[in-house]
């Protein structure tokens, strides 16, 4: 009997987390929605949501010691998958009405305003797919759906052949910006995957697939 891999959407205040929670367990994960610390240490796969402001999402990562989390979970190889606002938080810095907010560091880079004619960029759109993706694999040509306003406009993290490249897959909303990013046992998605229909859905699938 195949047993489903565990999977810790991490509660820190972040909005309404209960649609990752459902789209997680119709793929086939185990998922328990908690802030415990060792329980989404020794997760099969801890999944980092985030909607609103990148500083109140850090205060909320912090209260949880979330960055350590991630990084010792990173560290050991371990899966994990951040969405839209836990995504950006894996960056550096996040720069929002002036304020600098430090992230979680596992990316080098800034968080900052799409200079675009309409914000925020609210809707569906096409990703420009990173050669050999797996998150992506054959979903190339689909659709995802974004909300937000702040975006990587650059990618700058170098690579020197120790490891495989992180795959840097791209979107555009006025300007190109970092829609997904997978590097290692750390996949993040600009868009919400749980919020964009049957291409989202195997997305998800596959990275829960992965977890086993």
């Amino acid at each position: 009997m195949t047993v489903s891999p565990r999977v810790v959407v991490l509660d820190y205040g972040s909005g309404n987390v209960r649609s990752a929670v459902r789209a997680l367990e119709r793929v086939g994960a185990q998922v328990e929605l908690t802030a415990d610390y060792e329980t989404a240490l020794n997760s099969d796969g801890l999944v980092v949501p985030g909607v609103g402001a990148f500083a109140a999402c850090m205060e909320g990562l912090n209260a949880v010691r979330g960055p350590k989390l991630i990084d010792t979970r990173i560290a050991g190889g371990r899966p994990v998958l951040g969405i839209c606002v836990g995504f950006q938080v894996m960056f550096e810095h996040g720069l929002e009405h002036g304020v600098d907010t430090p992230g979680v560091g596992e990316w080098p880079g800034v968080v900052e305003e799409l200079q675009a004619p309409v914000l925020p960029h609210m809707g569906w759109n096409t990703v420009d797919v990173a050669d050999g993706s797996r998150l992506f694999a054959g979903i190339e040509a689909e659709r995802f759906y974004f909300v937000h306003s702040y975006a990587v406009r650059n990618w700058t993290l170098h690579h020197y052949g120790a490891t495989p490249a992180p795959k840097v897959s791209w979107s555009e909303h006025g300007e190109r910006f970092v829609a997904a990013v997978e590097n290692g046992p750390l996949c993040a998605t600009q868009f919400h995957p749980e919020k964009s229909g049957d291409a989202g859905a195997q997305l998800l699938k596959t990275w829960v697939e992965g977890l086993r």
